[in-house]
């Protein structure tokens, strides 16, 4: 049983990190991907808001198919499927190509990234103790990757078919090969006085589930800032150079990296509530930096700070939602999973709007605030041992389902 758990997490660590260098490959060549369609800057927006609101829509489809179908099995389909409709994207010629390898690559991404996520939430209840923020590590170096292949493929002027195929053609099949080791938890006992649901049936009752929401979608805007504006900031705000300005993403995704790679230490040693409220703070003192900095370098050590403290709420988020709802995590993943989407559509036109009514610098104090709200929530985040003190979660052996190729 313990091989089977450790190539399970293995591999879907594996899945993470794919879908790191997948997303990666797509955001960092989205002016390439303009370039060769010839979309306007005003029809942009339409395209780039398309794919956060089909993934939303693949999200709550996953919800209703996770009660017929394994979520390892969903994981194992739809990850070729994001994957070909990049090079989709990355190959086609007129603009209705675009349009439906978008299209494919925003419902399929949905379902990729709940499928994920309930494989991560129930391989840590069968461990009984923290593991997800290794698997969202995973993810972070997986956008490293894909962000310096991005990097070279611009830099050398490589079409983008040819920047993504090779990516497509190692990953692919190494990931079909991985699904094979993908272990399916079953829904844990309600016990503990842990939530049950509609009238104990194992249902999620959505106020209860919505502090989470709120935190993810609050932790998203915070994210989506850094990715969409602080490059601009850099330059037009604290006036550094240009290639100066593309460093803060990197910086941000690397500390994110190791603060997920550390992280679960943390909540083994002292509890979920209080690195969810650690990371809050962090994050809300690096949008302070950021906003009232004098110049580059401590705006970059702002972003800095951004990265170690926005790297643990979404994880921890799954994680909570999990546990409040055991006998029907699946669907509550599901469900909190659409607020991803939702802070990634809200975020970069909210401080875009700000920062042209009123300031960029005021614009990074709005998303400061959304962050500290998470602290009215911690309290959501609590597992057993936090709730009625002593011991760690013991391992649920009985909650192993079976391998993926089992199904």
């Amino acid at each position: 049983m313990t091989d089977v758990l450790r190539r399970g997490r293995a591999s879907l660590a594996f899945s993470f990190f794919t879908q790191g260098a997948t997303f990666a490959l797509l955001v960092t060549r989205i002016p390439a991907i303009q370039d060769r369609y010839g979309v306007s800057d005003a029809l942009l927006p339409v395209f780039l808001a398309a794919v956060p609101i089909l993934a939303g829509v693949g999200s709550v489809t996953t919800e209703q198919l996770v009660k017929r179908i394994r979520p390892s099995l969903l994981l194992r389909w739809s990850q070729p499927v994001v994957m070909l409709a990049l090079l989709g994207a990355g190959s086609g010629g007129v603009m209705a190509e675009l349009a439906v390898a978008l299209g494919v690559f925003g419902l399929a991404v949905g379902a990729l990234d709940a499928s994920m996520n309930m494989l991560g939430v129930s391989l840590q209840r069968t461990y009984g103790r923290s593991i997800m923020l290794s698997f969202h590590a995973a993810y972070s170096l997986g956008g490293i990757l894909g962000a310096s292949l991005a990097w070279v493929g611009a830099h050398w002027h490589l079409a983008l078919w040819v920047s993504y195929l090779p990516v497509v053609a190692v990953l692919l099949p190494a990931a079909l090969v991985g699904s094979r080791w993908y272990v399916d938890g079953d829904p844990a006992p309600v016990e503990d006085g842990a939530v049950s649901g509609d009238g104990g049936a194992g249902g999620v009752v959505f106020k209860l589930l919505l502090p989470l929401c709120l935190v993810m979608t609050f932790a998203y805007i915070g994210d989506s800032t850094v990715s969409n504006w602080s490059a601009k900031y850099l330059k037009d705000v604290l006036g550094s150079s240009e290639q100066l300005a593309t460093v803060p993403y990197n910086v941000y995704m690397v500390t994110t990296l190791v603060g997920r790679a550390i992280g679960d230490f943390g909540v083994r040693r002292f509890g979920a509530v209080p690195v969810v409220r650690l990371g809050a703070l962090v994050a809300a003192a690096g949008f302070a930096v950021v906003a009232t900095a004098p110049g580059a370098w401590v705006g970059m050590a702002g972003f800095t700070l951004l990265g170690l403290g926005l790297c643990v709420l979404v994880p921890q988020t799954f994680a909570a939602a999990g546990r409040l709802f055991p006998g029907a995590s699946d669907a509550a993943i599901a469900r909190l999973n659409v607020f991803n989407y939702v802070g990634f559509l809200v975020g970069s036109p909210l401080v875009g709007a700000l920062g042209d009514a009123w300031s960029y610098r005021g614009a990074m104090s709005v998303p400061m605030v959304l962050v500290l709200v998470t602290l009215v929530y911690a309290r959501s985040f609590a597992t057993r041992s936090d709730r009625y003190g002593g011991g760690h979660e013991r391992p649920r052996t009985a909650d192993v389902g079976r391998g993926s190729n089992g199904l």
